[in-house]
């Protein structure tokens, strides 16, 4: 199993590798402008931000509509490729991926925190961030025509279909059980909790969606940005291998740590588009910013809700879903009409998190 989810993870992110890094500048240089690529790209999380509810109103959450998603993510990979010149198609094309992906990895991740408990996740988890970054580092080197950035995706969306359909087969008993469990989740109670995770993800909108256009814009080689997109999985991949320890600790302060450092990096970007320095020390963060908070949540909301299934579902859909929604339209805007201060906005909004996070605590221990 743990070869299994190895795989997995290596391919579902050298997937999420191609979407985030290459395809907006695909658009871009397609001729969209910001605003259409952020509109496109706010697609598919919004409806991962929407599906969760469904399951909440009654929708089966099960082996079979699992193997429903699979089959919407792979047909909505294909039709990439007749949707590039295609405001509309390509809007479709985003949700029908949203709808695949707002199903696929919280089914895994529940799956891997049952197989290895919290503390070997990290080991498993970090084939993603390699995958990640070899199919940044190999496709920068073959990217000369949109098709091949399409070619990789369609190839990696087969390979994690597959991947996670082998999976799932073998723990039908784990999904299936655990979609049983009466909703202990209650996001009014938890409200700041929850407005606390959302919030990070809509700081990482910019970072997402427009930070390869942002800094060679800013003079900075595609060359360059993808060696600095590497060193942020890099430095991620080590504190995956490494963060057991600090996953035995309190993990809301975990979080309000983290938090507070990826407001600091944003803003570090802020000030210095230009100085390589300074941008890779920013990309050291990924490790604190992304892998540490990443495990830390959902290893946080696996321990605190009996739904566990339900609960990674809607940190699914309420953060990478809302907030990756939000982070993306609204960092399209910003970047039109006011590119220079895209990233202090993400700071802001990085340092909300943080307040609400640690308002939690505060309110919790009454």
């Amino acid at each position: 199993m743990q070869i299994l989810l190895s795989l997995f993870y290596f391919f579902y992110f050298a997937l999420i590798g191609v979407y985030v890094i290459f395809l907006p500048k695909v658009l871009n240089l397609s001729g969209y402008s910001a605003s259409e690529i952020g509109i496109i790209f706010a697609a598919a999380p919004l409806v991962r931000f929407v599906v969760p509810f469904l399951f909440i109103k009654g929708l089966k959450l099960d082996t079979r509509s699992f193997n429903i998603a699979l089959i919407i993510l792979l047909s909505s990979a294909t039709s990439f490729y007749f949707s590039l010149e295609s405001f509309y198609r390509l809007l479709f094309s985003n949700i029908g991926i949203g709808i695949g992906l707002s199903l696929v990895l919280p089914y895994i991740e529940v799956i891997s925190l049952n197989h290895l408990g919290k503390e070997r996740y990290g080991k498993i988890r970090l084939f993603g961030s390699i995958g990640f970054i070899l199919v940044a580092l190999v496709l920068v080197k073959f990217l000369s025509v949109p098709s091949t950035a399409l070619t990789y995706l369609l190839a990696l969306t087969f390979l994690t279909v597959f991947s996670s359909f082998i999976i799932v087969r073998g723990q039908k008993d784990t999904l299936n059980r655990t979609s049983k469990e009466d909703n202990d989740i209650n996001l009014l109670k938890d409200w700041r909790l929850w407005l606390g995770l959302t919030l990070m993800q809509v700081a990482f909108g910019p970072f997402y969606n427009f930070f390869t256009i942002y800094e060679t814009d800013a003079g900075i080689s595609l060359d360059m940005t993808i060696y600095l997109w590497s060193f942020g999985v890099i430095v991620e991949v080590f504190m995956l291998f490494y963060q057991g320890r600090f996953l035995q600790k309190n993990l809301l302060l975990v979080l309000q740590v983290t938090t507070f450092a990826t407001a600091f990096r944003w803003f570090l970007v802020f000030l210095f588009p230009q100085n390589l320095y300074m941008l890779f020390f920013s990309q050291a963060l990924h490790a604190l910013s992304f892998a540490l908070f990443h495990s830390a949540a959902i290893s946080y909301l696996f321990s605190l809700y009996r739904h566990k299934s339900l609960a990674q579902q809607m940190f699914s859909g309420i953060t990478y879903g809302l907030g990756a929604f939000v982070g993306a339209l609204y960092s399209g805007y910003v970047y039109e009409y006011f590119p220079e201060y895209l990233f202090l906005t993400a700071a802001f909004l990085a340092f909300l998190s943080f307040v609400f996070l640690r308002f939690f605590e505060r309110q919790s221990l009454k």
